[in-house]
């Protein structure tokens, strides 16, 4: 790279945000230009209302233990996502600590994560789970109980009305948290636009990105308040537009986004419109999804604080549009379709004909049929008191594969061409919650040499202290990194 490199950064969400605070840190000479298609920061998936904000720890979300036909439970990804969120902690621990970002509301709080589950078969799954899980420093605080009253003390708004001769579960992680990510989103543009050198233009829409001959990147962009067309040239390139990554990608033309597909999916919420019933619970608790069933299905009821506010979701219900964004085209799904990766669209289709009937049954539900899943998990809910809200977009990975020559992921992958100059970040869950994570290893990725310098070393170091050490493996320092993060981001002061 150029002693005073351009970055040039492609949505104005949680990804593009932590990469831009990330190499403004690590480089403050250099000049960075954020575009964003909307007229706002962080309005997509990034929006608090958008996303689960469930700080995703692997604490309560079951769909990342999942047990195997021997009956064995694989905790891996879950210790993987665990200790990158907490390596988001210590950044924004970092944040906080320096006076980078400043908001008056907290961008994240105390909040119980539980997993539920009823049957003699899920319950002998959680307790193996659990088992597990304990054995490592990073989920030592977990509870277990299968006691009536003892769950009842911990979430009554679900237990109340329940049939005392049900078999349940619980664990508990009173450690959990809830994130505005959106909030913190903003923060961290607020802190980049004002640093020398960085430039936001919102209302400014991507048309095409092409490599010029001397290296540098060329993107065409429309502002579209005034329809004037701009050209920016830039050393390296992000691509951190959500669901419209894989537009943009495609335009790059870089040979090592051929064959990504994408398949979109709608989420919709049940929200209490009753105060006396949001106070009553305290916690995000997680239940199993049904045999079959994709991931994104697995249920929840989650306290929310949202604007200052404290809410209380079930969900989620997915549905199906062909949109890629929330504020995005209708022909977004069609257009994104090509030579390149149209057998991996129909490959994927024909291996996932369960999720295809699981969206048919879930956009074809009825209010009444939303509302007996609710029951489940809180059996004296009215009906009255629920109304059904729309959530974000999300645009699940279909990715060629030489043997099944498609593969439907619903993890966050990151691609690279040769030279590590562009990389985009497509998929969605875990996301937001590992973001830092996921900006690290780009950094790794592209910007290798940089990386080993002593400076960058250091730096790292300041921002995320266990930075290069693992926090699984190492009881004591997950301790420690545990209690640093939670006295700076004052977890323990909002614990319920």
């Amino acid at each position: 790279m150029p002693k005073t490199p351009h970055y040039t950064l492609i949505g104005a969400g949680i990804m593009s945000a932590t990469l831009g605070t990330l190499l403004k840190q690590l480089q403050p000479d250099a000049r960075i230009t954020i575009f964003e298609r909307l007229n706002e920061v962080a309005a997509e998936s990034s929006d608090a209302w958008n996303n689960a904000g469930t700080g995703h720890s692997a604490f309560c979300e079951l769909n990342y233990t999942p047990e195997g036909p021997d009956g064995t439970v694989d905790i891996s990804k879950a210790l993987k996502i665990s200790s990158s969120f907490e390596e988001s902690k210590q950044f924004w621990a970092y944040l906080v600590k320096q006076g980078l970002v400043a908001s008056k509301m907290p961008f994240i709080n105390d909040i119980d994560h539980m997993s539920f589950v009823w049957g003699e078969e899920n319950i002998r799954f959680l307790q193996k789970r659990y088992d597990m899980l304990m054995r490592y420093a990073m989920f030592e605080d977990m509870e277990y109980s299968e006691d009536f009253g003892q769950i009842a003390k911990w979430i009554p708004l679900m237990m109340d009305g329940r049939d005392k001769s049900e078999e349940i579960a619980v664990t508990r992680m009173a450690i959990g948290t809830d994130v505005n990510f959106g909030l913190i989103t903003r923060e961290m543009i607020n802190y980049l636009k004002g640093c020398d050198g960085v430039e936001l233009l919102l209302g400014h829409h991507v048309e095409d990105i092409d490599r010029e001959k001397n290296g540098k990147w060329k993107i065409e962009v429309e502002d579209l308040a005034t329809g004037e067309e701009k050209k920016v040239l830039s050393d390296f390139v992000f691509i951190g537009a959500g669901g419209g990554a894989l537009k943009l990608l495609e335009e790059s033309d870089i040979p090592e986004g051929r064959g990504y597909g994408g398949f979109p999916v709608s989420g919709q919420f049940l929200r209490c419109t009753n105060p006396e019933v949001v106070q009553k619970h305290e916690a995000k608790v997680y239940g199993k999804a049904a045999t079959g069933n994709p991931p994104m299905s697995v249920p929840h009821l989650d306290t929310r604080m949202l604007d200052g506010e404290r809410s209380l979701l079930f969900g989620p219900y997915a549905g199906f549009s062909t949109k890629f964004l929330k504020n995005g085209s209708y022909f977004d799904l069609p257009l994104s379709i090509e030579v390149h990766n149209i057998w991996p669209l129909l490959a994927a289709g024909v291996q996932n004909i369960g999720l295809t009937k699981y969206l048919v049954k879930q956009v074809l539900q009825s209010p009444e049929e939303r509302f007996a899943f609710l029951q489940k998990f809180y059996p004296e809910a009215k009906f009255e008191d629920w109304e059904l809200v729309n959530a974000g977009q999300r645009v699940q990975i279909i990715k060629k594969d030489k043997k099944e020559g498609g593969v439907l992921k619903f993890g966050t992958e990151i691609v690279t061409n040769e030279d590590n100059t562009l990389s985009a970040l497509l998929g969605a869950s875990p996301g937001a919650s590992t973001a830092v994570s996921i900006m690290l290893d780009l950094l790794k990725r592209c910007f290798p040499k940089e990386l080993k310098s002593d400076a960058w070393q250091k730096r790292l170091k300041d921002m995320i202290p266990s930075y290069g050490k693992s926090l699984i493996g190492n009881a004591q320092l997950c301790r420690e990194i545990r209690d640093y993060s939670t006295k700076i981001l004052k977890l323990e002061d909002k614990a319920g």
